[in-house]
């Protein structure tokens, strides 16, 4: 028999260390790439691919934890990641060559991105939709603010203890979560009991067949993880085209991170008083507004720092706002495939956000590729939630 969901609410602060571990480690190595290729003998090429694999790995490893998580449930598949992450941290602390460091890496994803499907999986099991919404605020900044905020840390532990030392820390914080977890979560759906591959294939079927589901999946990812892409092109523009030091790009992108915080505990506080679908669409809004204003101020020409980093700061409130919204509304669309919708949802965001760092690329111009980007976004991201809102809306009439 399917073990029966537990009334109790599980600890915020657990979900928050639960989601803070996938995302730190994403990031938290990059500033130890050129000792650790030394280090190991290893080509420049090489290195960045412990940084590819493992946002592969994130990306699609999410797709299996939440159909697994709906038949065996959330609990079991959560302490399952959490030990695999663990130890996979121990093993590319002790890794002695770059070929075990990408293989430790691929599996340190695999383990980490449980964190981020079933945290968000377990809030929305246990809270009404208003209630959701502000508890995955506080989730979804962890996400984001991980990739801000774990270069710094990564750079001062390998200044101070070496490169080996980041994942001996990322390890440490799997083991102890992974006890918090054992000792206090306890199991929030109701699993099925049914695994297997028809099964899984089955539910993203109905996902990806479902119109309003995909409209705030993709939405939702056009409207967040699209800032990956001004990121990425942040010290181009801001070094070579403002000639700014290269110091002061960790200072602007922190920035941003205060900009999607002030957005999430704007969502925390507006919920209460304001729709959650006024919410969603007048949060984008500001993006896409902001978005539209970089890309005429860079059209014009003689940019500032100002001209830049003001819109991507309204860029980024935008985003902190709206993205909670977005993933509460896509995990509500079917109510049997929580952990489902939460794993597609997470792939579609990492894969939105790949791609929009590619397309930065392209041209000899950042900051005009930037704008570009976050405009074309922006504007998809609106039509998205309007589509799955306007579907659920004639959906109802039609009942």
């Amino acid at each position: 028999m399917p073990r029966s969901a537990s009334k109790e609410k599980p600890p915020l602060w657990l979900l928050v260390l639960i989601t803070i571990s996938g995302t730190l480690a994403m990031h938290m190595f990059v500033p130890a790439l050129p000792e650790a290729a030394r280090t190991l003998g290893a080509s420049t090429a090489a290195m960045q691919m412990t940084i590819s694999v493992y946002i592969l790995g994130l990306a699609v490893g999410q797709l299996v934890y939440g159909p697994l998580s709906d038949g065996l449930g959330r609990r079991p598949m959560l302490m399952l990641g959490l030990a695999l992450y663990t130890a996979a941290g121990l093993a590319a602390a002790l890794a002695s060559s770059v070929q075990i460091l990408v293989a430790a890496r691929l599996f340190q994803a695999l383990g980490g991105c449980a964190g981020l499907a079933l945290g968000r999986a377990i809030v929305r099991d246990r809270a009404q939709a208003d209630e959701a919404v502000r508890d995955l605020a506080l989730l979804n900044l962890m996400m984001m603010v991980g990739p801000g905020l774990a270069p710094l840390l990564g750079s001062g532990l390998t200044v101070a203890f070496g490169w080996r030392s980041i994942f001996l820390l990322l390890a440490a914080l799997g083991g102890v979560t992974l006890l918090f977890t054992w000792r206090l979560l306890p199991e929030t759906s109701r699993p099925t009991g049914n695994l297997s591959v028809a099964a899984l294939v089955r539910d993203y079927a109905l996902l990806l067949r479902s119109p309003r589901f995909m409209g705030f999946a993709l939405g939702g990812g056009c409207a967040t993880t699209s800032i990956y892409a001004f990121i990425a092109a942040a010290p181009f523009i801001l070094s070579s085209q403002l000639h700014r030091p290269l110091h002061e790009v960790g200072l602007y992108l922190g920035l941003l991170m205060v900009g999607m915080a002030l957005g999430n505990a704007l969502t925390r506080q507006l919920i209460r008083r304001v729709s959650i679908d006024r919410l969603l669409i007048a949060a984008n809004v500001v993006s896409m507004a902001s978005a539209l204003a970089l890309l005429v101020v860079t059209l014009i020409g003689a940019l500032t720092v100002a001209d830049v980093m003001g819109p991507m700061f309204l860029f980024a409130l935008g985003a902190g706002a709206s993205s909670p919204a977005a993933l509460t509304k896509a995990l509500g669309v079917e109510s049997k495939l929580i952990g489902s919708a939460a794993g597609l949802y997470g792939f579609t965001q990492m894969a939105v956000g790949a791609l929009c760092t590619f397309a930065v690329g392209i041209g000899q111009n950042p900051a005009l590729a930037a704008a570009c980007v976050l405009a074309v976004a922006a504007v998809s991201g609106q039509l998205g939630f309007w589509f799955a809102l306007g579907w659920g809306q004639s959906r109802v009439r039609l009942t």
